[in-house]
């Protein structure tokens, strides 16, 4: 696991997802939010089993924490937790926000920031304790390009105002890249080697391995 000093550190980052596999557009992400919203650390937080992902089938845990090792290895303020990979159940977001502050030795005066896809957006209310979230944590929404007013008009009847600005106050849209992880495990399976939109080293420890192999 990636070990990073946190000491001092006032603006971090947290970017969740199954990251299966991680890929070139997960690292643009993670690059626009560090610049736009001045973050000193990312930390990435592959998740077990998310709730909102009934049925998925993932790579396994270690691997996906192999893969975004070999991802991160040239970003030396981007650090994984694997935390949810060790919790029983599904992967809620708010335990993860009240465990990680202890465990990464964080201050008090330090801020989280929770990278959010806003194709997320019209469920988040119906997260656990959605409102507890969005107040430990200060929303990034990531904007995919759509409309989104009629997701806010839905959030103002079922958020608190002063939630529902810190969400509107919170876009950012970075430059598209046109991936997405499940067209990957595609390509994949289908034996191509999409190599442009995976990090150096990824495609060979995905086919070392065996993962999303071609089907017989």
């Amino acid at each position: 696991m990636m070990k990073l000093d946190f000491a001092g550190v006032r603006r971090v980052g947290i970017f969740g997802g199954s990251f299966d596999p991680v890929h070139a557009g997960h690292l643009h992400v993670a690059r626009a939010a560090a610049e736009a919203f001045e973050l000193e650390r990312i930390v990435f937080v592959p998740a077990a089993r998310p709730p909102h992902k009934p049925g998925v089938n993932l790579a396994s845990g270690a691997d996906r924490l192999a893969m975004l090792s070999i991802a991160l290895a040239s970003e030396p303020s981007w650090s994984i937790c694997g935390l949810e990979l060790v919790r029983e159940g599904p992967s809620f977001t708010i335990d993860t926000l009240r465990e990680l502050p202890r465990r990464l030795g964080l201050e008090p005066e330090a801020r989280l920031f929770l990278l959010i896809g806003s194709d997320n957006l019209p469920g988040l209310p119906a997260w656990r304790e959605a409102e507890e979230l969005l107040e430990r944590a200060e929303p990034i929404i990531v904007h995919r390009g759509e409309d989104l007013g009629p997701v806010w008009a839905e959030l103002q009847r079922e958020l608190p105002p002063q939630l529902l600005e810190r969400l509107r106050s919170a876009l950012l849209t970075p430059a598209p890249v046109r991936v997405s992880a499940s067209e990957l495990r595609a390509r994949l399976a289908r034996g191509e080697e999409p190599r442009e939109h995976l990090p150096p080293g990824l495609l060979e420890y995905i086919r070392g391995r065996g993962i999303y192999a071609p089907q017989p």
